[in-house]
């Protein structure tokens, strides 16, 4: 069975119009609903709003969680922390949040209760860093909480709009096993970052990667009809010896239901892994 796997929200009706949140009444149906649709895990969503009703807040929810797990066999190997694209971990002048530091550290050890490998800490849209003081702010955290990180053994995949070298440098500077990056395919094509460029960059780096495609300079389109280069990125991940999961973060669309969708994607990224299966 490949290991691809859905962000959750993406199985249950979107709330308030939203593309992407907790689902706060379905959390639970779509451990079956994933299941249905052949998928081997769900990425967990932890958002600021919704936190207060997210069992991954508490023992007892992530015993829940557990109990789910088991009784599907879907996974929950990872949890995309939204949070931090609210309450911001850096300051736009580079500033380290004591606080919102504090509170990621709480969160990283309820991913480590869980039992899930990772969390992916994104810096897109409105938790972008685009200046030289932000980024140097993240550098601050990651080695004020090195220690912390390495106690609890759980990785934290950062998912940026950084240039490729920029990332890169990043990375490098970090110099963390620990953290790593999560590569989002349509988020990339949106900005213009070619694969054969940016992957190469990353490397070893690599630790996740969301499936998803967007026009240039534009928005979430279906699978297959945006700019992303879906064949340079399977081959690519073939090349460098990738072995995490595919999480689907595909668009919706009107006629499918959030079930028929999640099987037709699972087939388009099948359909990429067979394709480049004999590439090296």
């Amino acid at each position: 069975m490949y290991r691809i796997g859905i962000m959750q929200g993406r199985l249950s009706p979107p709330t308030d119009g939203r593309i992407q949140s907790f689902p706060v009444s379905t959390w639970r149906q779509e451990f079956f609903a994933a299941r249905e649709a052949g998928l081997y895990c769900i990425e967990w969503v932890y958002e600021a709003g919704t936190d207060g009703k997210n069992p991954l807040g508490s023992q007892d929810g992530i015993d829940a969680i557990c109990d789910l797990v088991r009784e599907t066999g879907i996974r929950v190997d990872s949890v995309c922390a939204d949070y931090y694209m609210k309450e911001r971990i850096i300051g736009k002048d580079g500033s380290v949040n004591p606080q919102v530091a504090s509170h990621f550290l709480w969160l990283a050890n309820q991913v480590r209760l869980l039992g899930a490998r990772y969390m992916v800490l994104p810096f897109v849209d409105s938790s972008s860093m685009k200046t030289q003081n932000a980024r140097e702010g993240l550098l601050r955290l990651f080695r004020s909480v090195r220690r912390e990180l390495e106690s609890l053994n759980v990785e934290i995949h950062l998912e940026t709009d950084f240039e490729p070298k920029v990332l890169a440098e990043m990375l490098r500077e970090i110099d963390n096993p620990l953290v790593r990056a999560n590569y989002d395919i349509g988020n990339a094509a949106s900005l213009g970052h070619p694969a054969s460029e940016e992957l190469p960059l990353i490397g070893s780096s690599l630790g996740s990667v969301h499936v998803k495609d967007r026009l240039l300079g534009g928005t979430t389109v279906p699978l297959g009809t945006g700019s992303a280069d879906f064949r340079t990125c399977f081959e690519l991940f073939k090349t460098m010896g990738y072995r995490g999961s595919f999480v689907l973060q595909a668009a919706r669309e009107e006629g499918l239901t959030e079930l028929a969708l999640a099987l037709r994607n699972r087939r388009f990224v099948e359909d990429l892994l067979v394709q480049t299966a004999g590439r090296a």
